[in-house]
């Protein structure tokens, strides 16, 4: 399909190039095999076209420069990234040549790194997103020569393709290294066998021999650049097919500029602590993004996919010439809150599918509109039957010797003494925890609901990830207080409170060692992690803070979002209307209408009076 340089790469795009012989490889013969792999027939054309539009020509060589990728795919100025990514693509366009990185960004260049940096990467890589988050890191990785030194640690200068600062003629603590090794599994051995494997029909290329590398344990990703990828990450994170990044223009200005910002110090939170590391190591890029943030990646899908995507092609015309017109585009979030907000559904993205959130939330209940009351909570959220969002605010109160009284004294006394130390670094911290339930609300009375598909997690100021765990299936519970459950409540992970007699001598919650409590007027919150227990727990354990941490914290705020539309909200309407009429109807048998003739009839038809009764006296 992609043909030989004496077709498809035609002299138009590229000057004949000497004869290679058998024993050696050339990188178009690679990009080939991946293009006949990864691409339809009209992708290759459309990249072509668009690739030949773009490219500059130097000394006989078409290639992409830094600002014209910028340009194209659209990504803001006021981000600071661009300079990162090319610094990525440069090294990723390499592949599987790592030795030669950082690549002049050709056409068999840019083939590769589309296939990487999309979906595609599944036909080529042979172990997958292991792989892939293997290459990601080291192409944003950097030796920094200084590390044992701690110089520059609170500077993170964003390198450039070239190896050096940008706006800067020499490195300062930092230097790009062709291959950002670590100490896990990112050896320094001959990329033969990757080679031929890409090779041979793509029998998979294994990324776990890359190149040469520097020294274990020197290489990281400087915190600035981090940071800045994500930010980009959480902005395309709702990209469509051939959307344009420039459509969310709106969320590079002003507050949801900050919001962006503030929601990915939350995130580079979790893989390091700014004031004391100067990057991120591949130990921790390998061990957290899989389990807290797995969807991270997935925005780079449509958006390198442009370059596949021909302006000159207008799929909006029929054959006969008539234009179809485009779907109208929904807003990415319909409903307006106080905790959910753009740049926080794009964090969501990072570790529930997307496809169930953007353009598909619904507030259901707001603790601030609708009371903060278990019934509230009830009527707006209950017979909801698809997935659902919870999030919670708060502010971390202070140790029990410092507490006023009041209705924060009577919550901590329900609570086990405390034996773990705050998570958090200074006491009246804002936290944001949630949950994510695939099953719906229901009261609890024996057993909890939900499964092992649900969510625990947190938001601010630390983005962590607490997995459903079959081991134990204590996932959610909804209990009203009462004569026989003194102590309701909503949790996660804890059992659910039994009515017996060993339980109404108790005034304590039951925690569970990976567990969300609120008490059940919505008013305090505590959040346990019981790292050296978690084997036992509903919830797995973090796979940033193993240590065991507890915060408790006063409720500012409680949201609760349905995933789906109006067919989900319609059915729930339906529901309600349905209980609504069965509860007539008992409340009309147990207390009569006033109309005698009528309360007889019913009577009769029960068989409690007349011909029909089974038993009983006469009246």
């Amino acid at each position: 399909m992609w043909g030989t340089r004496g077709d498809c790469f035609s002299p138009n795009f590229f000057p004949c190039t000497p004869t290679y012989t058998s024993s050696s490889i050339h990188p178009v013969h690679v990009a080939a095999k991946f293009a006949d792999k990864c691409f339809t027939s009209l992708e290759i054309y459309s990249f072509k076209e668009v690739f030949k539009s773009l490219a500059d020509q130097e000394q006989n060589v078409r290639h992409l420069k830094e600002d014209t990728i910028a340009r194209f795919l659209e990504i803001p100025d006021v981000l600071g990234v661009s300079p990162v990514i090319f610094q990525m693509i440069s090294y990723i366009g390499a592949f599987p040549f790592l030795r030669d990185a950082p690549a002049v960004l050709g056409l068999e260049e840019m083939v590769m790194v589309i296939t990487i940096m999309t979906d595609r990467y599944q036909r080529v890589l042979a172990k997958g997103a292991d792989d892939r988050r293997k290459l990601l890191f080291k192409s944003l990785a950097v030796y920094d020569r200084k590390l044992s030194e701690h110089v520059n640690r609170d500077k993170s200068p964003v390198i450039d393709g070239s190896g050096a600062p940008a706006n800067s003629s020499q490195a300062s603590g930092f230097a790009v290294d062709i291959a950002g090794d670590d100490e896990d599994d990112l050896g320094c051995e001959d990329e033969d066998d990757l080679v031929l494997a890409a090779l041979d029909s793509l029998d998979y290329a294994n990324v776990g021999k890359l190149g040469d590398g520097p020294p274990p344990n020197h290489t990281l990703i400087p915190t600035g650049n981090f940071k800045k990828i994500i930010m980009l990450l959480l902005l395309v994170a709702p990209l469509g097919a051939q959307e344009s990044l420039s459509s969310h223009a709106n969320r590079v200005v002003g507050k949801e500029l900050e919001e962006l910002g503030v929601v990915a110090d939350c995130i580079v939170a979790a893989f390091l602590d700014v004031e004391h590391s100067p990057g991120i190591r591949f130990s921790q890029f390998n061990s957290i993004i899989p389990s807290s943030m797995p969807f991270v990646f997935s925005g780079f899908t449509p958006l390198f996919e442009h370059f596949l995507f021909s302006k000159t092609l207008d799929f909006h015309k029929r054959v006969g010439g008539s234009t179809v017109m485009p779907d109208v585009v929904q807003p990415l979030l319909q409903d307006k809150g106080s905790l959910l907000n753009l740049s926080i559904m794009s964090q969501l993205s990072f570790f529930i599918p997307g496809e169930s959130l953007f353009r598909k939330l619904r507030l259901l209940y707001a603790g601030g509109e609708d009371g903060f009351s278990m019934g509230s909570f009830e009527t707006k959220v209950f017979n909801w039957r698809a997935p659902t969002i919870l999030l919670v605010h708060g502010i971390c109160l202070p140790d029990e010797t410092h507490r006023a009284g009041g209705a924060e004294t009577a919550f901590l006394s329900t609570l086990p003494p405390r034996r773990y130390p705050s998570g958090n670094r200074a006491i009246g911290e804002r936290v944001t925890f949630g949950v994510y339930l695939r099953q719906p609300w229901r009261h609890t009375h024996r057993e909890c609901f939900g499964d092992s598909d649900s969510i625990l997690f947190q938001l601010q100021p630390v983005h962590d990830v607490f997995r459903g765990s079959p081991s134990n299936k204590d996932y959610a519970s909804f209990t009203k207080p009462s004569a026989s459950t003194p102590i309701g409540g909503v949790s996660f992970g804890c059992p659910p409170p039994q009515p017996t007699q060993a339980y109404r001598r108790s005034s304590t919650i039951s925690m569970g060692p990976v567990s969300l409590v609120m008490d059940s007027s919505f008013e305090f919150g505590c959040f346990t992690h019981n790292y050296t227990s978690r084997g036992s727990s509903a919830f797995q354990g973090s796979a940033c803070r193993k240590f065991d941490f507890q915060d408790r914290f006063e409720i500012s705020d409680l949201e609760v979002w349905g995933c789906g539309g109006d067919e989900e909200a319609k059915h729930q309407a339906e529901r309600w209307a349905w209980e609504a009429r069965e509860a007539e109807a008992r409340r009309i048998i147990n207390l009569g209408t006033g109309d005698i003739e009528a309360d007889r009839a019913l009577l009769e038809m029960a068989g409690l009076i007349g011909g029909n009764r089974n038993g009983g006296s006469m009246m």
